[in-house]
């Protein structure tokens, strides 16, 4: 797990247009120290992608916890 990952402007811009707002992701593994309540199989939807990558998903669980790309595993729900 690394969470010091510097990504560029343009890989950012890829990734928000295949993550787009909206768009649904089912949590496949994450190795967080702070994740509490996300487990595999849990969903939730998009609701943007910072500066850095992050990718911040509102969770059907409740959570709130962003998705490092490259470092969590999910795949898009369609």
């Amino acid at each position: 797990m690394y969470y010091g990952r510097i990504y560029t402007q343009a890989f950012i811009r890829q990734l928000r247009e295949r993550y787009p707002e909206g768009t649904r992701v089912e949590l496949i593994s994450m190795e967080d120290p702070y994740n509490t309540k996300l487990k595999p199989g849990d969903q939730g939807t998009v609701t943007f992608i910072d500066a850095q990558g992050t990718i911040f998903v509102d969770w059907d669980c409740g959570s709130s916890l962003g998705l490092i790309y490259g470092d969590d595993i999910f795949r898009i729900v369609e």
